[in-house]
């Protein structure tokens, strides 16, 4: 269950909203990277210290993908330079940070640099930031100090019954979990046709690929990141000038190549770019086009990894 006392934090007055609430006043609806900025951190950081909370968990991590609708350009990195790696270790659904990290996630995302997540402790505690400088705060406690705090920030907490963000608005898209029945089903399709393309969604709109075998199967199992999503797809096919001549028009695809080295890459493409793709790959050893649109899916197998105790956690 979600904390039961919610409160959207923002900078616009309420006195400035219309019949139907809708801001209408002067404020712009992106950061002003400044003294604002800072206020929006410093409230969240007093509800914070109210509920007696110094460490966040990560949960439905996301990055940039094919298309970014923040209001401002989304930066390299996604806004995560600084916190995290460049390959993101350590930026996962599950993972902990302190909460000098988590408010340095609030202003990635106020900023709409790309990287995007819900921060929470179980149903104590919950941040979230949606469009327009919208900040939701959530906590099993009434945080008045925190409250008075944010007002005299010269923002204003206005309370609710529930966060937008709450992930009990979301519909699970996978249920079911990685777990030892998954790997069997991968071990009987590996039989059949000796090697599959596995990606490997370590957040959302990113993924590693991987050409599995029953010879590497294991050695990749093992390094897949924590509750990663799992979509087992036919294998790469070696004829790759098939693959582009076959490549539709006016159609968005991911395509997906293995180097002579075999490292495997892949890049959305539309007709446009199918020219200077053709050259990227020339040399390529094997390559597929898979379709973005969900209604032409049609995985192999999909599943989440549960955590080490077997429950799966992972919200996808």
């Amino acid at each position: 269950m979600p904390p039961a006392l919610v409160h959207r934090i923002t900078k616009y007055d309420p006195a400035d909203r219309d019949e139907h609430g809708h801001y209408i006043g002067a404020e712009d609806t992106i950061s002003d990277h400044g003294p604002v900025e800072a206020a929006y951190l410093a409230a969240v950081s007093a509800f914070a210290e109210g509920s007696g909370i110094d460490r966040l968990e990560i949960r439905d991590p996301a990055v940039t993908g094919f298309v970014h609708f923040g209001g401002e350009p989304s930066v390299a990195g996604h806004g995560l330079g600084g916190l995290f790696p460049p390959d993101l270790t350590g930026y996962h659904d599950g993972a902990e940070v302190s909460l000098p990290v988590a408010l340095e996630l609030v202003r990635a995302m106020l900023r709409d640099q790309g990287a995007w997540c819900r921060l929470e402790v179980g149903d104590l505690f919950t941040v979230h930031v949606g469009w327009d400088q919208y900040v939701y705060v959530g906590s099993d406690r009434p945080c008045a100090n925190a409250v008075a705090r944010t007002r005299e920030l010269g923002l204003f907490p206005e309370p609710l019954t529930a966060s937008p963000y709450a992930a009990e608005f979301d519909e699970a898209e996978v249920t079911e979990p990685a777990d030892e029945h998954f790997w069997t089903r991968v071990h009987t399709a590996l039989a059949s046709r000796h090697a599959l393309l596995l990606e490997e969604s370590y957040v959302r709109n990113a993924a590693r690929w991987h050409r599995i075998t029953p010879e590497n199967l294991d050695t990749v199992r093992a390094g897949l990141g924590p509750r990663a999503l799992l979509t087992v797809w036919p294998d790469l096919t070696p004829d790759v000038g098939a693959v582009l001549a076959a490549l539709p028009q006016e159609e968005s695809i991911d395509f997906i190549w293995e180097a002579q080295d075999g490292t495997i890459s892949h890049a959305i493409v539309d007709d446009m770019d199918y020219q200077e793709l053709s050259a990227h790959v020339a040399d390529a050893r094997a390559a597929c086009a898979l379709p973005l649109s969900l209604a032409e899916h049609h995985p192999l197998l999909c599943a989440a990894l549960p955590d080490s105790d077997g429950v799966l956690r992972a919200r996808w």
